[in-house]
């Protein structure tokens, strides 16, 4: 009865949240969301959707993914809503303000965002003391990145300082190395980049699995904005490296996937619907590169039953939703959860 009544309170706010600034809107989302959380019982999902991957055990395969909560601030009312795993971030080592705004664009008659946030966050050293107190009992993702003024060169430091910080709350850390929306950011997608970062990320993470007597999994983050030559050699590296999973995708710089001229003045990452097709073909070559058993969580414009079955059928192992939730809200996660059901049946 009270996620009944969350329900009808969440269907009724959203048209007015889809009026406001974008980023305004998130905002005050997330914090209506804090305010119903004493009415969101935990979502019960059934058992036969239970997973294990990366050798955690996952209630479902729908998570959040990363950006909506960059600092771990809304953790506890986000997983109030039922999410499976929640990657949160992502998180630079200092605080950095982002790119300037406006920075968030919103295509309603497509359901789809563009953003150009620029890694807006508050630091690591934040979100570490807000995972210390956090009580949401799911899997929590970090996704980690370098602040826009280190250079690429040096940007593995970066990566290594996040990792050691957000090592102990971890369940798994997602290396972010594919966002628009940093300056030559997706260079390190490239073998000599990848190489460098995650070549340091594993030796240290020996050192911590040592110290914290856990070994926490190590995934990339990869763009849909790759020719079928750079995912097969991004399938090649990931394997030879021993990465233990990858996202796909992020957002596309793809603008002409809209059916409809964007909004003025908008320019950075493409999500929702028009994404849906690109993400769902890099996941396919991914598979295939990959083999059947390596762990790929699926996001991209995922926004129906519909969308998260074909992301699934194209090689997913776990499901995130992003600007599908911006539209549509909790709702959005209960049907796809009972839609899964439905289908096993």
């Amino acid at each position: 009865m009270r996620r009944a009544v969350a329900s009808l309170i969440t269907r009724a706010s959203l048209p007015i949240l889809t009026r406001l600034d974008p980023e305004f809107a998130h905002r005050a989302g997330l914090a209506g969301l804090r305010a119903l959380r004493p009415l969101l019982p935990p979502l019960q999902a059934p058992r036969a959707l239970r997973i294990e991957c990366l050798g955690l055990q996952f209630a479902h395969p729908v998570g959040l993914a990363a950006g909506f909560d960059k600092n771990g601030d809304h953790l506890d009312a986000l997983g109030a809503v039922g999410f499976s795993h929640i990657e949160l971030g992502t998180v630079t080592p200092r605080p950095q303000p982002g790119n300037p705004k406006p920075r968030m664009f919103r295509i309603g008659a497509e359901r789809a965002l563009i953003n150009r946030m620029g890694f807006n966050n508050l630091g690591v050293d934040h979100l570490v003391k807000r995972l210390s107190v956090s009580t949401y009992p799911g899997i929590r993702g970090i996704s980690i990145g370098k602040n826009f003024d280190t250079p690429i060169e040096q940007a593995h430091g970066d990566y290594l300082h996040c990792m050691r910080k957000v090592y102990r709350h971890a369940g798994y850390i997602a290396v972010n190395v594919s966002s628009p929306n940093t300056a030559r950011l997706r260079e390190l997608q490239a073998r000599e980049g990848l190489q460098r970062i995650l070549g340091a990320m594993l030796e240290e993470r020996e050192h911590l699995e040592r110290g914290f007597g856990r070994r926490v999994p190590l995934l990339v983050k990869v763009a849909p904005d790759l020719e079928a030559a750079q995912i097969a050699a991004l399938a090649q590296d990931l394997r030879a490296l021993q990465v233990d999973g990858v996202i796909a995708t992020n957002t596309t710089t793809n603008l002409s996937l809209l059916r409809c001229s964007p909004p003025a003045r908008a320019a950075g990452g493409l999500s929702g619907p028009p994404l849906h097709a690109l993400s769902l073909s890099v996941i396919g070559q991914l598979r295939a590169a990959l083999g059947a058993s390596f762990p790929i969580i699926g996001v991209g414009g995922i926004v129906d039953v519909e969308h998260a079955l074909a992301t699934l059928r194209a090689g997913a192992t776990l499901l995130q939703l992003y600007t599908g939730f911006a539209y549509r809200g909790a709702p959005l996660l209960e049907e796809i959860v009972r839609g899964l059901e439905a289908a096993r049946r």
